[in-house]
């Protein structure tokens, strides 16, 4: 049988142990799915399951704002990333909510018919783009953890899975049919609609601490501070230089999908770590076997490579976070004379 990850080989999840195998058994019962291909492929990475799962939970499962609200944000998101696991996931679990129609238009590339909706779904879309989504915000202000912890959980999420993953969902395809992906929606109906209690994700996360002010005192701000520490920890796999190209290049980065060719990626003889970065932040997709293999020495392993790709992922993730989150600046009245 075919694997669905690429340039990795994860331990199979029945040989998880500790947190690896706790979030398995909370994503089981909180999600529905118990071994959910982007946190199987990070599992060689341990450190980085649990806040990347728990970010996911306490956002788009337990955090405010309606469960189908926020699946228009991650789809949106997912659409934007050109993401399209993810996007069949999504249109997926809105079946899984109940509305099928709002699925479907999705599914067949319309926009949907309640205006509000319609709203999240623009907004989150835009998200991909630094500074193009900031206040006012589509949603109410005590719903947004929810919804910004969503939107970032899968910024960092499609980056991964665009990397590491194969786009198929299902096997053959599958959920490409509207019977299967209603089917397969229906089945997780049960979990999606059963509400979770905020911060039970909490627990698995190591001293966290509070989290960004945007979060407002909810369990979205310490699992973000976690996922922000843990991903931020493959930095160490690049010298000084590679570092600070990376960050150069986010900071001028416009939320463009950057060409493969003449785009801003070093050549991978040269710099290939950096590549690595900035491919896992602006086309993760991009990436191939020849980049991985110039850039594995004996000592990289699957653990580095996952780590390199997270840090890349959430180099990104931290550029749109900064500028989504930033206060909008008050207009400045017009002297009179």
């Amino acid at each position: 049988m075919p694997t669905p990850f690429r340039h990795t080989e994860p331990l199979p999840p029945k040989a998880a142990t500790g947190r690896v195998a706790e979030v398995y058994a909370q994503a089981a019962r909180d999600f529905g799915i118990p071994e959910p291909a982007p946190f199987v492929v990070l599992s060689s990475a341990p450190a980085l399951v649990a806040p990347a799962w728990a970010l996911m939970r306490e956002s788009l499962i337990a955090g405010p704002g309606g469960r189908t609200g926020k699946e228009v944000a991650a789809f949106g998101v997912s659409q934007a990333n050109k993401c399209r696991f993810c996007v069949d996931a999504h249109t997926m679990l809105l079946h899984a909510t109940g509305d099928h129609a709002l699925a479907e238009r999705l599914a067949r590339g319309q926009e949907p018919a309640d205006e509000q909706h319609a709203r999240v779904l623009d907004w989150a879309r835009r998200t991909r783009v630094p500074g193009a989504a900031r206040e006012p915000y589509p949603f109410p202000r005590e719903e947004a953890p929810g919804y910004l912890g969503t939107a970032l959980a899968f910024h960092f999420i499609n980056r991964v899975v665009s990397a590491l993953v194969t786009e198929n969902l299902l096997p053959a395809d599958a959920q490409r049919l509207r019977p299967v992906r209603s089917l397969a929606g229906r089945s997780l109906s049960r979990t999606v609609r059963r509400p979770a209690v905020p911060g039970a994700a909490l627990p698995l996360l190591d001293d966290p601490g509070p989290g960004p002010a945007w979060a407002a005192g909810t369990p979205v701000g310490p699992a973000y501070a976690a996922l922000s520490t843990t991903a931020t920890m493959g930095a160490g796999l690049l010298d000084a230089d590679d570092q600070a190209l990376v960050r150069a290049t986010l900071r001028d980065w416009d939320g463009s999908h950057p060409p493969l060719v003449q785009g801003p990626f070093p050549d991978r003889r040269e710099r290939p770590g950096a590549r690595l970065a900035l491919l896992a932040a602006l086309a993760p997709g991009g990436i191939t076997d020849a980049d991985v293999a110039a850039w594995r020495r004996p000592e990289h392993t699957d653990h580095c490579l996952v780590h390199l790709v997270a840090y890349g992922a959430f180099a990104a993730v931290d550029r749109i976070e900064t500028a989504l989150t930033a206060p909008t600046a008050p207009s400045t009245p017009q002297e009179t004379s």
